[in-house]
This record gives C-alpha cells, structure tokens and sequence, in this order.
C-alpha cells in the first residue's frame, strides 16, 4: 500500500513539476520526474534546507523540496535539448 501512496504522490508531483515548467509528460514521464527528482534534491536541496524528500516521508515539507529537484531536473533536460519541445 505504501507503493501506491508513493506512486500517486510521485505522479502528482511530477504533474505539478511539469505544468508549472511548461513541459508535456504522460504520467510514467511524471512518475520518473518526481523520484529522479526527489534524489537530486536529497543530494542538493535537502543538506541545505535540512529537510528530507519524498523518499523519506510524505509530508508537505518533503513533498515541496521534491517539487523543487523535479523542476530542477525538468529544467536541467530542457536546457540540455535546447529549448521547450
């Protein structure tokens, strides 16, 4: 059950991550933002901010500072292929 939870979470999250980037993802593409995202901001954003990511815990705290590593990620693919598709 706790999959599930993760899984739904995960998807919102990356949904969230690419409207607000502007980037058109089906749901497995948001899934995958969400948890590569959730561990580039447990590498980057989470000894910073000293809170954890999804992968810890689902609170709201956590849930943002992935929101953060899925947009930085979104962004970093962006800049990568040159542009918005």
């Amino acid at each position: 059950m706790n999959l599930l939870i993760y899984l739904v979470v995960a998807a919102f999250i990356g949904w969230l991550a690419s409207v607000i980037m502007k980037d058109r993802s089906n749901i497995i593409i948001n899934i995958i933002v969400a948890v590569v995202g959730a561990f580039l901001a447990g590498f980057f954003i989470s000894p910073l901010l000293g809170i954890g990511t999804i992968n810890d815990a689902i609170t709201i705290e956590t849930m943002l500072v992935t929101l953060v590593g899925a947009i930085l990620l979104i962004g970093l693919v962006q800049l990568l292929r040159g542009g918005r598709r």
